[in-house]
């Protein structure tokens, strides 16, 4: 599959240090912001932090969105209120939780990665961060199998089977809104 551009690389610029740092700082912002918009549910609170990483990862490409995640975790780690309910510290790092955050890095390298294969046109694009958002779910469940005394169906059903359709939706929405912006981007050149 041929290779293809993500959006932040198509809008263009200048390519520097400072650009990626300021990049990697909203991004991690974007996620943090999100992630105070919570659906109530046990043992994992449904937010729009997922929403926020697939348009990271589609939008910045697989090294620049894993790095933002990489921050947002260290942001959390280092006492800023950015986990779900305001939460902060090494707690959410090691708790039920934990394993979805940590998928946050893989989840956001892997759509980019996706994307920059080819992955960041049409249908593609939303079959991209099905694809990642999928393997979101496996360290997540695992890892709330590991800490909880649910078995790996229990923890499947408690952790990944009440999100899913969201997670679908977001999958959609975020699609739409990226393939939307680069429609909008060829009209702006093409004028």
């Amino acid at each position: 599959m041929a290779h293809s551009t993500p959006l932040v690389t198509a809008l263009g610029g200048n390519d520097t240090i400072t650009r990626k740092l300021v990049m990697v700082l909203m991004g991690s912002l974007l996620v943090a912001a999100s992630a105070q918009i919570t659906v109530p549910m046990f043992p994992v609170p449904m937010t729009l932090q997922t929403f926020a990483v697939m348009l990271i990862g589609l939008t910045y490409g697989s090294r620049l969105a894993a790095a933002t995640m990489v921050t947002y975790l260290a942001q959390g780690a280092m006492g800023f209120p950015v986990f779900a309910g305001g939460a902060f510290g090494l707690a959410p790092l090691m708790g039920p939780t934990a394993g979805f955050l940590f998928g946050f890095v893989a989840m956001a390298f892997v759509l980019g990665w996706l994307v920059e294969r080819g992955f960041g046109r049409g249908i593609l694009m939303f079959v991209a961060t099905l694809i990642a958002t999928a393997l979101l779910f496996v360290p997540g469940v695992i890892w709330l199998q590991a800490v909880t005394p649910l078995t790996l169906q229990g923890a499947f059903m408690a952790g990944a089977a009440p999100f899913l359709l969201g997670e679908v939706l977001k999958a959609a929405v975020a699609a739409l809104i990226v393939i939307g912006a680069f429609a909008a981007l060829k009209e702006r050149i093409k004028g």
